[in-house]
């Protein structure tokens, strides 16, 4: 989870980046700019810990049991959470 101090450093580090990058040129304020970013932060976590949920609800409803943790775990979980992130991707 990320905690209301890092989201907002975070996004200061983001508006710092982006105001450095000649092909942008920033309209707005930067206390608006930064809401926006933290919302977008926010709702990738939120969409990243949707995917986490899903992808571990469908590796233990698996009829042999995987040991969450295990080498064979984390192969099919990195695959089935880059699947699932596709798919949020696309639709």
């Amino acid at each position: 989870m990320l905690t209301e101090d890092k989201a907002s450093h975070l996004s200061h580090i983001i508006l710092k980046a982006v105001k450095k990058t000649s092909f942008v040129t920033v309209k707005a304020d930067d206390g608006r700019i930064l809401k926006d970013i933290k919302r977008v932060l926010a709702a990738e976590l939120a969409q990243e810990e949707e995917i986490d949920r899903k992808v571990k609800a469908k590796l233990g409803s698996y009829s042999r049991g995987i040991i969450e943790g295990s080498p064979e775990w984390e192969v099919l979980y990195r695959k089935t959470f880059e699947e699932e992130t596709r798919k949020h991707v696309r639709g």
